[in-house]
């Protein structure tokens, strides 16, 4: 009888992670917020072990531990990064401590998934990939993972769609509207030079040339802090809000709202992409349909795997009718970076190359907003 644990179900998404040396994947998460808890999740479902965790302290570790059910606490990275136990290793700190721990981890030769931003400078980005060479190294990139966005992807990879003309999107959250809000990520010494575009804009970006297959080549940019005074910092330089004018490689034009302080709007990431022959809009709070755009017979496609391309099918894990969200592309994310490590190729999995991009980018869009000119990103991968 076939062992349950290592049927390749819907495309392998539920199979059993294992380490090369085919035993059940043993990863650990530095750090102990809500990011933790979700890769923790996300670890489970492609089963694997929590088998460890550190935190800021030896306490924070324990009681971390405890509250997302991990084989062991570290007293710190170090003792967690000299256990042979670890396969994997997974950085959700903040922004600030990404690159250092992330070269630790590869440095003691082990796999890293690292949250973006992947680093707070173009310069520590680039050593990273560096360092990445050889090892499975990915970034979450999780809206990818949507079955819809990747539908939205098939249409333009096949010709479908016709030729990138416009690009109309934005991130808007609230989490951040009134002066009584706070968060460390407001700090730049803690969350780096941006917040707003580094920590959603980059998802926005990327999602854009994933979906569209092109990418952008200049910006010009404009950025606000609606509250330099917050309850626990005070003359904060990070962004609450962003707007960016793009054009890409192949002249296509477009727009782009990133924003924090957006009353209503939750989580809400919304791309419409014009193509000579059609359109396509995904909204990640709504991501069980795709809206394609035609000149005559607009269609609304639903998440019905039957329906879709085979890359959007694979992420099905459900029926149709039965929603999938957030959890569940973080989920998939994490199951293709295992699959990774176990010697295979995932289709649009998001590796440090593209955490340097998303890097390189939000620096862009900084310096334009900050110097007021276009900045060139050229034509580099």
């Amino acid at each position: 009888m076939t062992d349950p644990a290592s049927s390749d179900v819907n495309g392998g998404l539920t199979r059993r992670a294992e380490s090369r040396a085919g035993e059940r994947l043993r990863a650990a998460i530095v750090g102990g917020g809500f990011m933790a808890e979700v890769h923790s999740r996300a670890i489970r479902a492609a089963r694997a072990e929590v088998a460890g965790i550190v935190s800021s302290s030896a306490q924070r570790s324990a009681d971390a531990a405890e509250r997302l059910g991990a084989t062991r606490a570290y007293d710190s990275l170090d003792q967690l990064l000299v256990d042979d136990a670890i396969d994997v290793v997974h950085v959700t700190s903040p922004n600030a401590l990404h690159a250092e721990q992330a070269a630790a981890v590869l440095a003691a030769g082990k796999d890293v998934v690292c949250e973006k931003p992947l680093a707070t400078t173009t310069a520590d980005a680039e050593a990273l990939v560096t360092a990445a060479e050889g090892r499975v190294a990915t970034v979450p990139f999780i809206y990818r993972f949507h079955p819809m966005a990747r539908e939205a992807r098939a249409r333009f990879a096949s010709g479908r769609a016709g030729s990138v003309l416009s690009i109309n999107a934005s991130y808007l959250q609230d989490w951040l509207l009134g002066a009584g809000d706070d968060n460390w990520r407001v700090d730049s010494k803690q969350g780096g030079r941006s917040r707003a575009f580094a920590d959603i804009g980059s998802h926005l970006v990327d999602l854009v040339e994933f979906i569209s297959g092109d990418r952008v080549s200049r910006v010009s940019a404009t950025k606000r802090t609606v509250f330099a005074e917050r309850a626990a910092h005070s003359s904060i330089t990070t962004e609450d809000a962003v707007a960016v004018v793009v054009e890409t490689v192949s002249g296509a034009l477009g727009t782009l709202l990133v924003s924090q302080v957006a009353p209503g709007r939750k989580n809400r990431l919304w791309i419409e992409i014009a193509g000579s022959e059609e359109s396509v809009a995904f909204d990640q709070e709504q991501p069980e349909t795709l809206w394609v755009g035609r000149r005559a017979g607009s269609l609304l496609i639903p998440r019905d795997a039957d329906q879709l391309s085979a890359d959007a099918a694979r992420l099905c894990v459900v029926p149709s009718g039965h929603p999938q969200g957030y959890q569940d592309a973080f989920n998939a994310f994490i199951a293709d970076s295992y699959a990774a490590i176990a010697g295979e190729s995932p289709e649009g999995l998001p590796r440090f190359t593209d955490g340097l991009r998303a890097v390189r980018i939000t620096d862009a869009v900084l310096d334009s907003a900050e110097a007021g000119t276009w900045i060139e990103m050229g034509t580099e991968e």
